[in-house]
């Protein structure tokens, strides 16, 4: 939780570090579960894996994870969309009746959802 978004966003709503700290504290048993590569995707291996979208917002303390995620499996040559959404908050995915970025997010999602299933029926993979 040292990310340079955890430290813009420390304070940010309606996410922000305290809660992920709440969050870490209680989802996991014991400090070391943190290294689990189910957890920490960081740490995964991603070679092979099908193309993927990674959506972020400005105000989110995850931002940067995001980012990295991207970067990481774009380097283990997995194809992604990556896309940060400026002025907006986790959680703004969801909220497509009022804000204009979620809509452009849920567009961009649902276009690489279809792309993926085109390709897949032609494929079978």
């Amino acid at each position: 939780m040292n990310t340079s978004s955890y430290k813009e966003e420390a304070d940010a709503k309606p996410l922000n570090k305290p809660m992920m700290a709440w969050f870490v504290q209680n989802y996991m048993k014991t400090p070391a579960e943190a290294m689990d590569v189910r957890i920490n995707l960081l740490g995964a291996n991603f070679k092979g894996l099908n193309p993927a979208t990674i959506i972020t917002a400005q105000i989110d303390p995850l931002r940067s994870e995001g980012k990295g995620l991207a970067e990481k499996m774009e380097k283990q040559g997995v194809k992604v969309n990556y896309k940060n959404y400026e002025g907006v908050a986790h959680e703004f995915f969801g909220m497509a009746a009022v804000v204009d970025e979620a809509k452009n997010a849920q567009k961009m999602a649902s276009d690489d959802l279809k792309e993926a299933f085109k390709k897949s029926s032609v494929t079978g993979r």
